[in-house]
């Protein structure tokens, strides 16, 4: 049975997966689970174990809590602000910047 919670946590999962610029199949092998079991997951037709959570959060490079927050949402300009925030966070670490610059080409 599909709970709430189970639904927006694979949504989370996926969201954070796609920022992180990671295909299903890429996150799936550093987790070390199947790719189906991913998308069970992400759907929020299946539950992981407490060792598949702590490999997502470690892969994400993220706190528990991030992976727990559910907004649904946000106004605009404090969108614009946390991303600036970041985007200053980031701007030194090569790797990271990569990651938003890649991500954000794929927007458009």
């Amino acid at each position: 049975m599909k709970t709430n919670i189970q639904q927006q946590l694979g949504k989370r999962i996926q969201q954070l997966r796609k920022i992180k610029g990671y295909s299903q199949e890429a996150f799936a092998e550093k987790i070390d689970i199947a790719t189906t079991t991913l998308s069970s997951i992400e759907t929020g037709n299946a539950f992981m174990t407490s060792l598949t959570l702590e490999k997502i959060i470690e892969v994400l490079e993220i706190a528990p809590s991030e992976l727990f927050t559910f907004q649904e949402s946000v106004p605009n300009d404090d969108m614009y602000s946390y991303i600036l925030k970041k985007l200053e966070f980031i701007k030194n670490d090569d790797e990271r910047l990569k990651i938003f610059y890649n991500f954000a080409k794929s927007l458009y």
